[in-house]
Order: structure tokens, then sequence, then C-alpha cells
């Protein structure tokens, strides 16, 4: 079940990308959007938990959710940030290697016991990952080197920092309602912060699509939690970094865009890499 799961936050978090793939150049602030869909989420976790029952608080389940939630947001910040300094198909597979730090930390910190044939099916699905979103193509962009590398090793950061404290929260059992809760509520004042001081322009387009984010990250990040609550960590996070499965297919039914045999081997290699890790 846990491997359903995981597909299922791929899933959630590829459509997401999708979404912030479909607005890009539409003058709408990220900063913004992650706002509504952070305020979103937590009105729905906040409905959620009042109707299942929240466990009892304690200062480290506020203070780990609201990191969590912090670096989530910063990370998609930072990679934002990237994206207008250099080529995206050499920003989206460099910090896609973030899933290299949770899967060390699961197997070094928290002593996961990993086959031999799990390990092959990780690489494989890593590697396929970065074969899947790397476009030669498009790599002849002009880079603003230093900003871009600066924002990617911010980004890398974030995100592998982010996978190794959920872990950390499933490790000792917290409630992931409540974990949910705290992520949601200190994202949404980070971001607030963030647009009080980048002083953006409000728009109400940001709302709705900011709307239909929250409520696929909440079906994801729940999924998530599910997942490293009662499966294998160091198998999780590399299923879950495939969301750019979606965000490729997307773009050759929505976009019209064509699939080069190289991705197509990605796409292959990856459900293969996803059945190894089950054996």
């Amino acid at each position: 079940m846990w491997i359903v799961t995981a597909v299922l936050t791929m899933l959630c978090f590829g459509i997401n990308n999708l979404i912030f793939k479909a607005i890009s150049g539409k003058m709408m602030s990220k900063v913004h959007m992650q706002f509504f869909f952070y305020l979103i989420a937590f009105l729905l976790m906040v409905g959620y938990g009042s109707i299942k029952g929240f466990a009892p608080f304690n200062l480290l389940t506020i203070v780990l959710g609201a990191v969590i939630g912090i670096l989530n947001a910063n990370g998609n910040i930072q990679m934002t940030k990237a994206f207008e300094n250099g080529p995206a198909s050499l920003t989206s597979p460099i910090i896609s290697t973030y899933t290299v730090i949770p899967i060390l930390s699961a197997a070094l910190i928290f002593h996961e016991h990993i086959s031999l044939i799990q390990w092959i099916g990780i690489i494989v699905m890593l590697g396929s990952a970065a074969v899947i979103q790397y476009s030669p193509g498009s790599t002849t962009g002009n880079i603003n080197y230093m900003p871009w590398m600066y924002r990617i090793l911010l980004s890398i950061l974030c995100f592998g920092v982010l996978g190794i404290l959920m872990k950390t929260s499933s490790h000792l059992q917290i409630d992931s309602i409540n974990t949910l809760f705290c992520m949601y509520g200190g994202g949404a004042v980070y971001l607030i912060i963030q647009s009080l001081v980048t002083k953006e322009k409000w728009r109400r387009s940001e709302v709705k699509i900011g709307a239909v984010i929250g409520c696929f990250s909440v079906v994801g990040y729940s999924s998530y939690f599910f997942s490293l609550d009662t499966g294998i960590a160091s198998i999780v996070f590399p299923i879950v970094s495939l969301s750019c499965l979606v965000v490729v297919l997307g773009s050759v039914l929505l976009y019209k865009e064509k699939m080069k045999l190289y991705q197509i081997i990605g796409v292959l290699t990856a459900i293969g890499g996803i059945v190894l890790t089950k054996i």
C-alpha cells in the first residue's frame, strides 16, 4: 500500500509542477501562489483535524512542522529563481539530486535495510529522472553562473533537509495531521513575510490557482507521510522524485510536445525501477 501512496504523491507533485509550467511567464507571483496554496491547505487541515481530532501538540511538533513548511516554500522559491538564471533542462536534473540526501540519511541515520536489487532500483529511478528532464537542444541559453549555482545549492539543501525532517517526524511517530497543520501554518506565515519584503502586486488569478495547488498538496503530503510511516523511506524518496514523469507526459498531451527516444526509454526504466524496489 505504501508504494501506491508514494506513487500518488508523485502524481500530485507532478500535477502541481505541470500547473507551474502552464502559468510560467504569465506575470504571476510565485510567492503569492504558494501563499494561497499554503493557506487553502492549512484551512483544509483545520477542517479535517477538527473532524478526526488532533493529537496533543507539543513544541517539537510545532517547530518541526513549521520548519518543514518553510523549507518547502523556500526550496520552491529558490528553484524558480534558478530557472531565471539558467536553462531548466540543466536546473531540474541537478536539483533532483537532492533525493540522495534523505536516501543516505534513511540508510545511515535510521538504519533502514535495503537489498542490492532495491539499491539498483533506486539508482535506476534517480538516473531516469535526470534523463527524462534532460534536453540537449535547450542548453544553449546563457547561464548567469554564480547566481544560478547559488540558487540550485540552496534549493538542494532545502529539499534535502526537508526529506530528513519528514523521516524524523515519522520516526518519532508524530501525528501527520499535526505535522501538516504546523507545516502549512508555518509556511503561510513565512510566505506572507516574503510578500511584504518583495512588495509584489496581488492578483485574483493567484487565489484560484493557489487553491487548486493547495488541494493537490494536501493529498500529496498526506500520502507522503503515510508512505514514510509504513514503508521504506529510501525507496519512497526516489519514487516521489519521478514527478517529472507527469510533467513530461502532460506536456506531450496538452502542448503536443514530442518525446525523444531517450525520454521514452527513461519512462520505461523509471517504471522498471519502481518494480525492482518492490522485489
